[in-house]
């Protein structure tokens, strides 16, 4: 419900007008209530959290919810140092994404085991899962057709983002440079942008990243003893990175 929460709230902030092949919230009855409706979702999910009656969940699926918050203005805010852009980008990308589903895996082994070695295996398999679960996502950005994405493609440089495709193409096209403290904003920019990315090696070099998240996922959970649902894990991380929408 969290996670429904922040698209809904999502889809508000970016005026997106389908997700997934369907029509947003807020495209078919307004801002404000799309805002209302997002809201209305947090508070059923803070209720079903403090039913749990676990002090130490509640604290960590709080920060879930702050993180998505700090994300959203990391993102709208960029760096004028290109050091300093893929760091932003990557600490962005934890708080919108990596942070619920690293947190989720946290608050689901406080409940089952006792002992904080687990505890930051479960925290740290999410992390890597989710950092890589987001970068293959701006991937598909780029390669995905609209049709199999149920999104427009090429949504985030509308948006005026540069995720890691840009920024890895950005190191071979330094004239890229403009586009990105402009924010995609000149006519042409989105379009030439996307032409530089594919190009590049920006998608491959991204992809590369995911498959490193990946493998210290699969690294951490392994330190688990064997079971189906370890296996079950491992092969999820197999799946970020293999998803085509």
């Amino acid at each position: 419900m969290i996670h429904t929460a922040s698209l809904v709230h999502d889809d508000v902030i970016d005026d997106a007008s389908s997700r997934r092949g369907k029509h947003t919230v807020n495209k078919i009855w307004g801002e404000k209530k799309a805002v209302l409706a997002g809201d209305l979702i947090l508070s059923a999910a803070s209720i079903a959290l403090a039913r749990i009656g676990n002090t130490t969940v509640v604290s960590i699926l709080t920060q879930v919810i702050e993180d998505l918050v700090r994300g959203e203005f990391l993102q709208l805010g960029s760096k004028e140092n290109e050091n300093e852009r893929f760091a932003h980008y990557l600490e962005k990308t934890f708080k919108k994404t990596a942070s619920l589903i690293a947190n989720s895996c946290k608050a689901v082994s406080v409940l089952g085991c006792p002992d904080p070695v687990v505890h930051e295996i479960a925290y740290q398999y999410g992390k890597n899962v989710g950092l890589a679960f987001q970068l293959i996502d701006d991937v598909l950005d780029f390669t995905s057709c609209s049709d199999r994405m149920g999104k427009p493609t090429s949504a985030d440089l509308k948006l005026g983002l540069a995720t890691g495709p840009v920024l890895f193409a950005c190191q071979q096209f330094p004239e890229m440079n403009a586009m990105i403290m402009r924010r995609f904003s000149s006519p042409g920019d989105v379009d030439r942008a996307r032409q530089y990315v594919l190009q590049s090696d920006g998608v491959q070099q991204t992809t590369y990243l995911a498959q490193r998240y990946c493998r210290e996922a699969v690294r951490e959970i392994s330190k688990l003893r064997p079971s189906p649902e370890r296996d079950a894990l491992i092969q999820l991380s197999e799946i970020v990175l293999t998803r085509d929408k």
